[in-house]
């Protein structure tokens, strides 16, 4: 690319970077302008949604110009083009989306904009909206499909479990995790983990802790009923065990989901590595699934389980009998950063990490400095 092409790149990056909210507030008044039944597609709060295509658009003027990173673009772009089918979006709102940049672009730069500098801009944003038509258009799998509630309970007074069947093939991973909408939260969407991997007869189970402030887990953890329909889009997420190498997994709160998965898929087989799974909340009766991953241990001799919780004894309204304890579960106190590199030698182990994302930062970085390779450790994206 040119340097002038650079340069009006990054300089409408900057550009955008001095006031984020404005600029995208300016790009949806202009698609809404060329077609308002657009907003329709959109939830009543855009604050989140502004933010999301800032940083998306923000990406690409950082890595258009860039020496490399294009392939991995380019499959963003392809991603983000089949995720928004969920949202309503059909082939011909690209070009509205197109002029829609196009147009705040030429604001931006002002007496910048130039010939050259359109012939820049439009060449970046045709590649963007073209990648993202181009794959919503050839997507093998529907945009869409749903599973009806037929079981909810209560864990505690803020986490519950959630079971769903549905009749569409199941066709994520153990490990992964889906798009889901309730109907409570109308145009909300969030990521949830199946606790179980697909099976032949479409059960679906999810733990879901309600976050305070969480529209969605609060809805689901408090509203949620019998013969609800949820509606799902794509599977993301890149957790998986490489049976050649000895496994180290560590789950904080509900993170516990796509790890219960696997370890549930792993004990189909014959070929499963050994596996030690840590297992954290802050008290030790929080941690309500102790006595599934105890039988599951009992029955698989290649996995040990260790309760870890922050505090050493349960507050007055917890009243759990699943104690690490009373299920003769091994119990070490601490949080899970603090007590896993302590707890072996895990440089020879391939280790994942579920949980919130200041958890598996900490706890990554701890690991790291205890010597385990990088390239050793996985985790989903934390934002």
């Amino acid at each position: 690319m040119a340097n002038h092409s650079r340069h009006t790149l990054h300089h409408l990056r900057q550009l955008i970077n001095r006031d984020p909210d404005r600029f995208s507030t300016n790009v949806y008044s202009r698609m809404f302008a060329i077609d308002p039944d657009l907003r329709d597609l959109f939830p009543a709060v855009m604050a989140g949604q502004r933010d999301a295509f800032f940083r998306v658009i923000d990406h690409i003027l950082d890595v258009i110009p860039a020496e490399t990173g294009h392939t991995e673009l380019v499959e963003f772009l392809a991603q983000l083009g089949r995720d928004h089918r969920k949202f309503g979006v059909r082939p011909e709102h690209y070009e509205v989306i197109y002029r829609a940049l196009i147009d705040e672009f030429a604001y931006l730069l002002g007496d910048h904009w130039d010939t050259e500098a359109e012939e820049t801009v439009a060449q970046a944003m045709m590649l963007t909206t073209g990648v993202m038509r181009g794959a919503a258009e050839t997507a093998p799998m529907p945009a869409l499909w749903t599973a009806r509630v037929v079981e909810k309970f209560r864990i505690t007074r803020d986490l519950a479990v959630v079971r769903l069947v549905t009749t569409a093939p199941l066709r994520f991973a153990a490990g992964q995790y889906l798009e889901v909408h309730v109907p409570q939260r109308p145009r909300l969407w969030r990521n949830l983990s199946p606790s179980i991997p697909p099976n032949p007869a479409g059960e679906l189970e999810f733990h879901v802790r309600a976050i305070p402030g969480g529209a969605m887990s609060g809805a689901i953890v408090a509203e949620t009923r019998p013969d609800d329909v949820w509606t799902f889009s794509q599977m993301h997420g890149t957790l998986r065990v490489d049976p050649s190498r000895p496994v180290l997994m560590i789950a904080g709160g509900t993170g516990l989901a796509p790890l219960r998965a696997l370890l549930i898929d792993m004990a189909r087989r014959a070929d499963s590595p050994p596996t030690h799974l840590f297992y954290g909340m802050r008290y030790p009766g929080e941690l309500y699934d102790l006595s599934v991953l105890r039988r599951l241990a009992a029955t698989n001799p290649w996995l040990t389980v260790t309760a870890v919780s922050e505090e050493t004894a349960d507050p007055w309204w917890i009243t759990s009998p699943n104690t690490p304890e009373a299920l003769g579960i091994e119990h070490l106190v601490g949080t899970l950063a603090d007590v896993v590199p302590l707890a072996g030698d895990w440089t020879e182990r391939q280790v994942l990490i579920a949980g919130s994302a200041g958890m598996i930062e900490t706890t990554r970085r701890r690991l790291l400095i205890a010597g385990v390779p990088g390239r050793l450790i996985q985790h989903d994206p934390v934002h």
